[in-house]
C-alpha cells in the first residue's frame, strides 16, 4: 500500500500540471472559460477575437482573449503617456538539433532544447491597443 500513494500524489501532479498549462491554451478556451469579457465586446471585436485576430483600439482584454497570456509585459512612455508593451514568445529547435541525437544513459532523457523568441507584440495606450506587430521567425541557419 506504501508504493501506490506516490503514484497517487505523481498522478495528480502531472494533471494539476496538465491543467494549468491548458488552462487558457486556446481563444475558445479563454473564451468560454469567460464569458462575460466576451459579451462585453462589440460584435466586430467578438470576431475578430474568435480568431485569434486583434485590431487598433482594442480593449487589454479582448487582446488577452485573442492572444492568450505574454510572456513579457514591459512598462513604458511613447508620446506625452504611459504604455505597456505585451510581447509573446514562440519557442523552437534550431535546424541544427535535428539529429543525430546523443542519447544520455537514459534513451528517453534527451530533450532537444528549444530556444525562445519574439513572435508578436502589442501597446497599450489608455488600454487600448495602439500598435501590434507579428515579427518574423529567425533564420534557420547561423544560430
Amino acid at each position: 500500500m506504501k508504493r501506490r500513494v506516490p503514484w497517487v500524489a505523481l498522478t495528480f501532479g502531472i494533471a494539476a500540471t496538465a491543467l494549468l498549462f491548458t488552462s487558457c491554451g486556446t481563444t475558445g478556451q479563454r473564451i468560454s472559460q469567460h464569458p462575460e469579457i466576451y459579451q462585453r465586446l462589440s460584435p466586430r471585436d467578438q470576431a475578430l477575437v474568435s480568431q485569434g485576430q486583434i485590431r487598433p483600439g482594442m480593449t487589454m482584454d479582448a487582446v488577452w482573449l485573442a492572444w492568450g497570456t505574454p510572456e513579457q509585459k514591459i512598462p513604458g512612455y511613447g508620446r506625452g503617456r504611459p504604455t505597456e508593451t505585451w510581447v509573446y514568445l514562440r519557442y523552437e529547435t534550431p535546424p541544427s538539433y535535428g539529429g543525430p541525437y546523443y542519447y544520455g544513459p537514459f534513451d528517453w532523457s534527451y530533450i532537444p532544447p528549444k530556444f525562445p523568441y519574439p513572435s508578436k507584440g502589442v501597446t497599450f495606450a489608455n488600454g487600448r491597443v495602439v500598435f501590434f506587430r507579428h515579427l518574423p521567425s529567425p533564420p534557420p541557419l547561423g544560430w
